[in-house]
């Protein structure tokens, strides 16, 4: 199953970027034989968007037809990093053959959009910037791929 993270906002160099391509590239190494990824990252540029509507219909050119789309949103159900795994894997054994993850701009993701998903989740009650919940998103992929693989790096 593919993942793609659909994000408003271009990620230039910087540690950020580093921490997410190289979490996604563990993800990709991890998942391969779980039937997980490839991992991509498509962005909209927020300088073509400037409204929740206008960024959710840069939004909705990145997603895959027919894709499971996971909104991620503070008022989204909170779940364990093995919960998410369970997401993910149900996901895969549904026959899903594209899963995106969608990250707003500064203001969210528009609620016409976010009433299109097909999950909300959140990284809790507190609200991340959205380059952040970006690496947030890519470390909990990788944990996902190593707990479901039974690997040693989630530790609960």
């Amino acid at each position: 199953m593919r993942v793609q993270i659909c994000a408003i906002g271009r990620l230039k160099s910087g540690p950020e970027k580093a921490l997410i391509d190289d979490y996604l590239t563990r993800f990709d190494r991890t998942g391969r034989a779980l039937g997980l990824g490839p991992a991509t990252v498509v962005e909209g540029d927020e300088r073509k968007g400037g409204s929740m509507s206008a960024e959710a219909t840069l939004l909705r050119r990145t997603l895959p037809e027919g894709a499971t789309l996971v909104a991620l949103d503070e008022r989204g159900m909170t779940l364990t990093s093995p919960q998410f795994a369970e997401m993910l894997a149900g996901c895969r054994d549904n026959g899903t053959r594209d899963c995106a993850f969608v990250i707003g701009g500064a203001d969210g993701i528009d609620p016409a959009l976010r009433a299109q998903a097909d999950r909300l989740i959140s990284f809790g009650r507190m609200v991340w910037p959205h380059m952040l919940a970006r690496v947030m998103l890519s470390e909990q992929l990788y944990r996902a791929a190593t707990i479901l693989a039974g690997g040693p790096y989630h530790r609960a």
